[in-house]
């Protein structure tokens, strides 16, 4: 099934209406771009060596940052992926649609688990390399 060429989203804030156009498409996937404001959506799909399956979609953001060690812009990429691997056989394509379905259907609470789990403001800068000498912090073992 043929993806609508552009992808339409509507806007949600902080995220304006956006509009994928197809860049790259061939038989394993596509990528599509919207220019205007800065997202990339890449769609891919692979077959294992056992037949299974494979479906992957990223969608990545880049905008301008200013370093707050540094004071310089750069260009920053922040990315959100969700993949589906089913085996060769024990699922048909609705029973594969379902279960991507009740994943998808309960993002909230599954969003909100993420979000908790991740560390505080605080410990993440403890983890950013020292900007004298440009000497990192010891990696645990």
């Amino acid at each position: 099934m043929a993806l609508a060429d552009p992808i339409t989203v509507a806007a949600a804030a902080p995220t304006p209406a956006l509009s994928f156009s197809v860049v790259k498409r061939d038989g394993f996937g596509s990528e599509r771009w919207d220019v205007a404001n800065g997202y990339q959506l890449t769609f891919s799909h692979s077959t294992s060596n056992n037949n299974g399956e494979r479906h992957y979609m990223k969608v990545s953001q880049t905008l301008d940052a200013t370093s707050p060690y540094t004071g310089l812009v750069s260009k920053q990429t922040a990315n959100v992926s969700i993949s589906a691997s089913f085996p060769a056989f024990g699922w048909n394509a609705a029973a594969k649609a379902a279960l991507v379905k009740r994943f998808l259907t309960r993002s909230p609470t599954l969003m909100s688990l993420l979000l908790s789990s991740w560390p505080s403001n605080r410990k993440i800068r403890r983890l950013q390399p020292s900007l004298r000498g440009m000497q990192t912090l010891p990696r645990r073992r």
